[in-house]
Parts: structure tokens; C-alpha cells; sequence
């Protein structure tokens, strides 16, 4: 087996969302397929290591937010095989709803972000559950059910006899960039949920990885260390959120708050100013800002 990490170059910004390209003795599987605003990047980037788009018979994505899973439409169409959590499944094969959610955060700049986002047919949609294996390129992927920062969200475990037990962890543990050397929370509305994210953070601490891939981006070796660090962001996020919400501090001043509260976070880990925009750019803060209060909102606080 080999893998390999596609750089989508996302906004121009190098290691900032990855496409994980898996080639097993069968041949290769992509994991993720980054927005339809980057497929000539990936499709680049195949070509680079052999491939084109006739080779790529199998696709696993983690969820299906348009940085994750934009092009999987694409994918489908040119015959691939899309393996997708059964909750977000429907949304591939008529992506109308995911668009019109999107459009209302996003607006104007819909195009630009993420490109053509094309339905998926369904025949080549396969929906997953907890446990499910796939068989692709000759490896075998197991889906483990990772909700929290989504619903439908699954995290790809695979065993290579080099770097032993690895996962593609989607979004499930969080953001951590090479070139920004810290842990980030990405908590979009309507699905972030602390508690079930927690738990999904003990499942994934227990279950022995010995290297995680987070999409955002590349490998993460101190599993543990990682998944630590996490919770412990993600509990104090959410609790400086609802103290400041708690104070009656409006939405767009609580906005200012949180940025700048990661921003003295991320000075206080020596980051330059350039590192900040590539981390906020992986995960813009006003996505965090509205999924917290919207949790917050639901849980009655």
C-alpha cells in the first residue's frame, strides 16, 4: 500500500485541505475529494503519481460539507463508486437542499469557494454504517461512526504493515495544520454537539491508531496528545461562548470576541500572522461562533 496526500490548494493556500489517494495492490481509492473548485488541482496532482480519472474506481468520504465532498457528484459520474455515510447519502444524489443551506451562509461567494457541485446517481452511491467494511483497491476500509462536528460523519480505519493502525479521520478530530502548529476546533451549525463529540473523541482515543489523517491536514502522529488537546479547546470554546452570550454580548461583538480570543491563542503559540489566516481560512471562526450558540440554543442555554 501506499499513500499519498493531494493538496487541493484550496483559496491558493498550500496543506490546507487535503484528498487522501490510497493505492492498494488493486488499484487506487481516493479519500475525500475536496470542492469542485479544486478538481483540477487533484486531478493535477493524480496525474503526478499515474493516474487519471478512469483509474479511481472507489471514493470514501468522511461527511459531505463541500470542502470534504463538493466533487464527489463528479466522481460518481465518471463511474467511481461513492462510499458515504446513509444519513448524508441522499444529499449526493440530490444535492439541492446541502446548496440552499449553503447559499444562505456562503451567498455570493458559492462559486468561487466551492465550484460545481454536480448530483451523484444513485446507483453509484453506497450508504454506510457503523462497523460496515469496504473492499476497495484490494485494502479494506472499516467505517466507525464518528459523529459530533456532523451527524453523518464516519472516520476510515485501515491497517498498513508499515505505519500500522491508521484512520482518515474526516473532520472528527479536529483541525491540525504542518504549517500551523495548533489544535483547532471546526464547529459549524446545525450538527455541532459537545457531548457526542466528546464521546466520539473516547471512541477514537481507544480504538489503538497509531497515526490519525485529519482532512485539514496530514498526519498526526501523537494521537493521544492530539485528542487531548481537542477536548480541551472544544470544552473551553463552548464555554466562553455561552459566558459571553450569558452577559448579553450580541452575536456579531461575541464574533469579535472569539476571534480574538484564537487569535491571542494562537500568538500565545508563536504563530505568525500569515499562520493565522492559513488556520482561519481551514476553519473560518464565524462557522464555530454560530454552531456553538445554535448548540447552545438547543440545549436551552
Amino acid at each position: 500500500m501506499k499513500l499519498h496526500i493531494l493538496d487541493t490548494h484550496f483559496q491558493g493556500m498550500a496543506q490546507v485541505t487535503a484528498v487522501y489517494l490510497v493505492v492498494g495492490p488493486e488499484g487506487p481509492v481516493l479519500v475525500e475529494t475536496g470542492p469542485g473548485s479544486t478538481l483540477q488541482a487533484i486531478l493535477k496532482a493524480l496525474d503526478g503519481h499515474g493516474f487519471g480519472p478512469a483509474d479511481v474506481r472507489h471514493v470514501l468520504l468522511t461527511h459531505i460539507h463541500l470542502d470534504h465532498a463538493g466533487a464527489a457528484g463528479w466522481w460518481a459520474q465518471q463511474g467511481a463508486q461513492i462510499y458515504v455515510h446513509h444519513v448524508g447519502a441522499p444529499h449526493l444524489i440530490d444535492p439541492s437542499k446541502l446548496l440552499a443551506s449553503a447559499t444562505r451562509i456562503y451567498g455570493a461567494h458559492m462559486d468561487a469557494l466551492w465550484g460545481e457541485v454536480l448530483p451523484a446517481p444513485a446507483e453509484r452511491v453506497t450508504l454506510l454504517y457503523d462497523g460496515d467494511r469496504i473492499h476497495a483497491g484490494g485494502l479494506t476500509f472499516t467505517a466507525l461512526d464518528t459523529p459530533g462536528h456532523a451527524y453523518h460523519h464516519h472516520t476510515y480505519r485501515l491497517r498498513d504493515y508499515r505505519e500500522g493502525e491508521l484512520a482518515f479521520t474526516g473532520d472528527a478530530a479536529g483541525v491540525n495544520l504542518p504549517l500551523v502548529d495548533i489544535v483547532d476546533l471546526p464547529a459549524p451549525p446545525p450538527e455541532f454537539h459537545m457531548e457526542t463529540w466528546l464521546r466520539t473523541l473516547d471512541r477514537l482515543d481507544r480504538a489503538g491508531l497509531d497515526i490519525i489523517y485529519p482532512t485539514h491536514f496530514g498526519p498526526v502522529r501523537d494521537v493521544h496528545g492530539h485528542l487531548v488537546a481537542l477536548r480541551g479547546l472544544m470544552v473551553d470554546a463552548v464555554a466562553f461562548v455561552a459566558e459571553r452570550r450569558a452577559a448579553g454580548v450580541e452575536r456579531d461583538a461575541l464574533l469579535a470576541e472569539y476571534i480574538a480570543w484564537n487569535r491571542a491563542r494562537a500568538r500565545a503559540a508563536n504563530l505568525s500572522a500569515a499562520a493565522i489566516d492559513r488556520y482561519e481560512a481551514a476553519n473560518p471562526l464565524f462557522m464555530s461562533v454560530d454552531g456553538i450558540l445554535r448548540y447552545l440554543r438547543k440545549r436551552g442555554e
